[in-house]
Parts: structure tokens; C-alpha cells; sequence
């Protein structure tokens, strides 16, 4: 057992930190990209690339939405103002889609005492959106959004910053993100951090670490 199962078992966790894409929220689905694609005039595999490849500099509010799109598209005037405004929409959509089962998971660690944090590497309009739309995030303890501390993860500020805010020591916490360079930058901070693939990977993974609340028990549907 290593010394971050430990801090479970010892029952020393207070607070439930977790990523939003792809654990709050499903993972965009193939036709949602597919359409920005064509609205970009890219083929999926090019669009998709550069998609990514800039995400870290526009999550970190480094660059504009209108930066950012002008390098996805490699157009030399960038975007016209009908498209900008078109992927722009279709990117926060694409984001939105909430799982119910994990927010509910929130609810209930927040019922069993526990802080509950929202540590996400997310760009300005998904935060907007977000603090706009989403009831579920007024009700926790701490939100820490790179675009607006102008950090993302895995940088070990964004960390420490979480922490400040919950008022908690790194081996208090227990965080769930969906990429590994996020969960071991998590762990070089101290904290007990797993990587969400699945809903039931996740509950088996929990429970073996004596976590005192799990997710719902449902039919994982996002494969």
C-alpha cells in the first residue's frame, strides 16, 4: 500500500476535489467534432489535432477565442465572424452534456460532510457557461478554473491553490481526473488522486481505498 492509500484508509480525507471533462461531464461524442470539422472546412483528423494542440495557452486564457480558433482553422485572416461564433457555440455544447450520477456524487459527499472542489483546465466561454447554467456548481465549497487564476494543470500552483482556498493540507483531499498527467501532477502534490476511465472502475477503485461515499451504481454509458 503506498502513502497515498494510506491517507484513505486512515480515514483523513476531507474533501472530494474532481476534474469536469470527461468526469462531471461525458466525453463529447464523434459527431459533435465531426460538425465543427465541416463548419471549419477541415477534415476530422486535422481539425482534431490542432483542436488539442492549443488548448493548453487558451484554457490558460493565453490566447483569445478568437486567437485560439484562427490557429485551429490556419486560415491567414482567421475565422470569419459567422464561424468564430459557430464553433465558439458548438465547443460549449459539446461540453455540457452533465453526468447527473457524478454531480449526485457531489450531493451525497457533501451530506457525508466532506468538502467538495471543482479543479478544471476550462476556457473562458465554458466558464462563463458553466457559472451561467450549472445550479450544482453554487454549491461547492471551492471552483478553481485555469482561465481565471491563469494556471492550468498539471503546474503545481493550480494545486496549491486549491488547497488555499479549501483550507486543507495536500494529504486531506482526494481528487479524480480523467488524464494521467493531471493525476500524478496531483500526486507530486501530496494528494490521493485517482484517474476516472469508467463509473464502475472508479467505485471498485474507491472502495479498495476505503473511500467513505462512491458513486451512484449505474450502466455506464459513455464507452
Amino acid at each position: 500500500m503506498n502513502h497515498l492509500e494510506s491517507n484513505l484508509r486512515k480515514e483523513g480525507i476531507r474533501a472530494l476535489i474532481l476534474d469536469y471533462g470527461e468526469v462531471l461531464c461525458r466525453r463529447p461524442t464523434p459527431d459533435k467534432l465531426d460538425r465543427m470539422a465541416r463548419i471549419a472546412g477541415l477534415d476530422i483528423e486535422t481539425f482534431t489535432a490542432r483542436y488539442h494542440h492549443e488548448r493548453g495557452p487558451y484554457d490558460r486564457s493565453d490566447l483569445s477565442p478568437a486567437e485560439y480558433w484562427k490557429r485551429v482553422v490556419a486560415a491567414p485572416t482567421g475565422p470569419d465572424g459567422d464561424m468564430l461564433a459557430a464553433l465558439r457555440q458548438l465547443d460549449v455544447e459539446m461540453w455540457s452534456d452533465i453526468d447527473p450520477d457524478m454531480t449526485q456524487w457531489l450531493a451525497d459527499a457533501r451530506t457525508a460532510g466532506l468538502k467538495t472542489a471543482l479543479l478544471s483546465n476550462m476556457h473562458a466561454d465554458m466558464a462563463s457557461h458553466a457559472r451561467r447554467s450549472f445550479d450544482w456548481l453554487q454549491a461547492l465549497d471551492c471552483v478553481v478554473l485555469s482561465c481565471e487564476i491563469r494556471l492550468i494543470k498539471p503546474e503545481r500552483e493550480i494545486y496549491d491553490r486549491c488547497l488555499e482556498i479549501l483550507k486543507l493540507q495536500s494529504d486531506e483531499v482526494c481528487f479524480v481526473d480523467d488524464r494521467i498527467a493531471n493525476v500524478e501532477g496531483a500526486r507530486k502534490a501530496g494528494w490521493a488522486a485517482l484517474r476516472f476511465q469508467t463509473v464502475e472502475q472508479l467505485r471498485n477503485d474507491l472502495r479498495d481505498l476505503g473511500f467513505p461515499v462512491l458513486p451512484p451504481a449505474v450502466v455506464d454509458s459513455r464507452e
